[in-house]
């Protein structure tokens, strides 16, 4: 069975990373791609390998919306045909690289692997959240580690208490008084939900607050297939029934996208600026990623439910979610 699905839409980058008249050269699912900007506005996204000798094409040129190849000059269209060959050879004209649809949504660009037919951009899950117009940061990753466990990771608010102490200041609230729920909604979406209710403050918002104020905080994280995550966050004096917020409600998107079964891109956002980026890498990189990449090697290859994982309440969303992914897995692999 194919490790990754193919009929879901994958974020490839932001927009802002694929500049004017270059390309943006990455691998995903095991493969790859580039993508670039068009003469037109639009987007491109082909292979990232001549089909004569096999070399990258983003090693070449690019003129227009032509990229032509550094080894034999074999120039191809943003459409991945052939159009142009020094050697004047039907055979050279005739060839093509393949080309995947991509489309761009609140400056993601989104990228379609499978059958090309069926790449409706309704189905893109919903980031009007990145509409804020307030400025942010847009920021990207390479994590060595698979994507599903970092999903695990994302999924699971509960770690925030053990983990994330020094950068969050939970102070034991989510698991103290913490409400649980995982629903789905319309679009598809699993929602792993937490809501803590007259609860002490986190210290950093103590200066922000009443001597003695209690809380009303939630942390609500929404997942679509196949690692499209956006976490919302908010933190209100309790007693006001979310109407006296602490600070400005925050949403930010966490999306992965597979580099390889063992490594994956990670895109998010955060405030701008050297200590706010500084702040969400330290998150990430040292708090998140030695857990996670601890859990691989614990893994050892193996699958993860021939393992037989022992399963708490808490992990009720990233199970559900692994669940979707192993029943879209299946009809790929039916049809």
């Amino acid at each position: 069975m194919n490790a990754f699905v193919r009929n879901l839409w994958y974020m490839a980058g932001w927009a802002q990373d694929v500049c004017e008249g270059q390309m943006l050269a990455r691998t995903f699912l095991g493969r790859p791609w580039i993508v670039l900007r068009t003469h037109d506005g639009s987007y491109a996204m082909l292979a990232d390998r001549c089909p004569h000798r096999f070399v990258a094409l983003s090693k070449g040129t690019r003129n227009g919306d032509v990229i032509t190849c550094a080894y034999h000059g074999l120039g191809f269209s943003a459409q991945g045909r052939c159009v142009h060959s020094p050697f004047g050879h039907e055979t050279a004209l005739a060839a093509s690289v393949p080309t995947l649809p991509v489309v761009e949504r609140w400056g993601i660009l989104w990228f379609w692997p499978g059958d090309p037919a069926a790449a409706d951009p309704a189905l893109i899950p919903d980031f009007a959240l990145l509409d804020d117009p307030k400025p942010i940061a847009r920021a990207t990753l390479r994590m060595d580690v698979g994507y599903e466990l970092i999903t695990d990771n994302l999924m699971d608010l509960s770690h925030a208490e053990f983990i994330h102490r020094a950068t969050f200041g939970v102070n034991g609230s989510l698991m103290d008084s913490g409400q649980h729920r995982v629903v789905s909604d319309e679009s598809g979406a699993i929602w792993n939900n937490w809501d803590m209710t007259d609860t002490q403050p986190p210290e950093w918002s103590r200066a922000m607050l009443p001597e003695g104020a209690l809380i009303d905080q939630w942390l609500h994280i929404r997942w679509h297939a196949p690692a499209s995550m956006a976490l919302f966050i908010g933190l209100a004096q309790a007693g006001t029934d979310r109407r006296e917020m602490v600070v400005p409600p925050m949403a930010n998107p966490h999306i992965l996208t597979p580099e390889t079964p063992n490594s994956t891109w990670y895109f998010y956002t955060s405030d701008p600026g050297p200590e706010a980026e500084a702040f969400a890498r330290k998150v990430f990189l040292e708090e998140d990623e030695p857990m996670v990449k601890s859990a691989a090697q614990g893994m050892a290859g193996e699958d993860f439910w021939a393992l037989k994982p022992l399963i708490l309440p808490t992990d009720a969303g990233a199970i559900r979610a692994r669940r979707r992914l192993m029943q879209l897995r299946r009809e790929e692999a039916l049809a």
